[in-house]
Order: structure tokens, then sequence, then C-alpha cells
């Protein structure tokens, strides 16, 4: 197949913290070998662009902020498209609050003037957010959204709780679901990626470590996907999934087999 595009994944795919993942740099180096445009989109909601660019050329990559799309620029797109007039309450890091802000979001401090609630990762989280959500998602005139569905993300030292362990910790106790999830697997998500790319579909690569949010993301939108094992993803999990990827790959580097046809 004669692919233009590939749509990266940062953590778990290419870096792990500051450190690369080995065979991410050959990884990197086939897709433009081959003449891909390349995107990276990651699910962190609280990080500008421009922060992952300094990330990368820590880890020895170089990546400029045009190339990176993250939960919270998603975020901030749909509310300019699909809330532009909202008053938005945010639950989650000042980072996220920052890309908001910078876009033109109307962020509001007091819960009860809001017209969405955005739940999202948030370190400090604790029962009185819980409560508080509680009181503010019993009036249905508030919307609820999600930055992303993350469960759990790869940190530095060890996996940890990401925006879905918030998301759905606000959900189970309002016994509401969220409007709109955003982020991978977010029809957002995928415009945005292909914008930036210019390519179709068809056409796009879809390499990441996560069934349910990368290769989702590729199977909902008829993009081809590549898992990689550096991640969260187990066998166990990839043998239950109904996720099925289009080829499994141990690490990033082997992502030349997929692009000469070996794989």
């Amino acid at each position: 197949m004669n692919y233009r595009g590939a749509i990266l994944d940062v953590d778990g795919t290419v870096v792990r913290g500051d450190e690369p993942i080995p065979g991410a740099g050959d990884g990197l180096a086939a897709v433009e070998s081959a003449g891909l445009g390349r995107v990276f989109v990651s699910n962190n909601p609280a990080k500008q662009p421009s922060a992952y660019e300094e990330r990368f050329a820590r880890a020895g990559f170089e990546v400029s902020a045009e190339e990176v799309v993250t939960a919270g620029t998603v975020t901030a797109r749909y509310f300019a498209e699909e809330r532009p007039d909202a008053a938005v309450y945010v639950v989650g890091e000042p980072g996220l609050v920052e890309i908001l802000d910078d876009a033109g979001v109307s962020v509001v401090g007091d819960a009860a003037d809001a017209d969405v609630y955005l739940a999202s990762i948030d370190r400090s989280f604790d029962y009185d957010t819980l409560c508080e959500a509680l009181d503010v998602l019993a009036d249905d005139g508030v919307a609820f959204v999600g930055t992303d569905p993350d469960m759990v993300i790869p940190a530095a030292e060890r996996d940890v709780p990401g925006s879905g362990a918030v998301i759905n910790a606000v959900a189970g106790v309002t016994e509401r679901e969220p409007d709109a999830v955003l982020g991978k697997p977010s029809e957002t998500a995928r415009t945005m990626a292909l914008e930036r790319l210019g390519t179709d579909p068809g056409e796009t690569l879809v390499v990441g470590d996560r069934l349910d949010t990368d290769i989702a993301l590729g199977e909902r939108f008829g993009m081809t996907t590549v898992l990689v094992r550096t991640g969260v993803t187990d066998e166990e999990t990839l043998s239950r999934s109904s996720v099925e990827p289009d080829y499994v790959l141990d690490s990033l580097g082997d992502i030349g087999d997929v692009l000469d046809g070996t794989a």
C-alpha cells in the first residue's frame, strides 16, 4: 500500500518520560526515508505542543511543535467548533487551563457559573471534587465533557491513573455518561491529525501502544493500524480485545517492515 502519512503516538511508542524507547529512532528514520508526513498525537491534555518539542529534544529527537497535537489542543478545538460560547469549569491541571485560555475558551472558576463541566487528569482530585461534581451535574443543562479516555498512562517510573480514571469516577457518582470524550479516538482528533498531514485515511498509518485509543482511532476512521509492544498493551490484553490492529510490532523500530510490505 502507498502510505503518505503517519499518526504517531508519543508515550509508550516513541518515549517514556524523557528517555527514547529502544528502536524509536530507527522507526522515525524509516518513516522519513519513506517520504511520509508525520504528526505526533498525545492524549496528554495538560502539555502544550511546545513542551513536547522540548521533551523530544531531551530524548534526542528533532520534532517541531507544529507536528504535535495533544488532547488539550483537541479539547480547545472542540469548544471552538461545537460550544464556542460555553462557560467551562475545569477539573484538571493548570496546563490544560492555559491551553484553553490561549484558545479563547471561557474558563470559569466557580462551578455554579458553568455550562460545561470538563473532567481531566487532576493530581489534586479528591472526595470534595466528587461532591462538587454531584451537585453540578445534577443539572441536566450542564454538559459533561472529558478531555481523553486514558485510564492509565505510562510515566517515567511506573504507570499512573490518567484522565479516564477521573472521568469514570465522576460518571459513576453522578450516574451520567459524558456528552463527549475527546483526544484519541475522537473525530476531532482525527480531523486535526489529518489536516496536519494533508492525507486521506486510506493512505495514513496510525502507530501506537494502546488498543482503545491509537488502534481504535485508525479502525474507526479507515486507517491502517500498527500496535507496538513497548507500552501498556500486553499479549493477554491483545488476545481478548475486540479492537484488532492490522499489524503488531515489537517496537516502532520495526515499522520499515510495514512500509516495505514485508510485515
